[in-house]
């Protein structure tokens, strides 16, 4: 039987471009491009798995926009991934990487230049035709 996983991921925003990280080689879908964040634990809403995420993986505090921006159900060969991301706003750190090989500053338009993980793809979509305010 396919697992449920559940993750967030946040929508950094910074003028009109995006944060976006590279999985590490130890990873699922190693090298492949995402938005930071990662699994929902017990007990815990969206919202503060995707606070408690950052500050693990990027030492960073962001501020978050409501609603939630998109959502994606994706199947993997390990289990089906339920992706909620959050347009989200620096608010204090400076991202250091923890578990990502890279991280760069990409401009909207050139979100699609990057290799996506599958389930991230569906949002880099949305984020180039609509944008933030979608």
């Amino acid at each position: 039987m396919m697992k449920d996983i559940y993750v967030v991921g946040a929508i950094i925003v910074k003028k009109d471009k995006i944060f976006c990280c590279q999985r590490g080689l130890e990873k699922t879908l190693a090298e492949k491009w995402e938005f930071p964040g990662g699994k929902i634990e017990m007990g815990e809403t969206k919202q503060q798995a995707l606070v408690r995420e950052l500050v693990e993986e990027l030492e960073i505090s962001v501020e978050m926009k409501e609603p939630e921006y998109a959502h994606v159900s994706f199947h993997y060969d390990f289990g089906t991934v339920h992706l909620t991301t959050f347009i989200c706003e620096l608010k204090s750190g400076k991202p250091k990487l923890t578990e990502h090989l890279q991280a760069r500053w990409v401009p909207i338009k050139q979100l699609n230049t990057l290799d996506w993980a599958p389930a991230d793809r569906p949002i880099v979509q949305k984020l180039m035709e609509v944008g933030i305010d979608g």
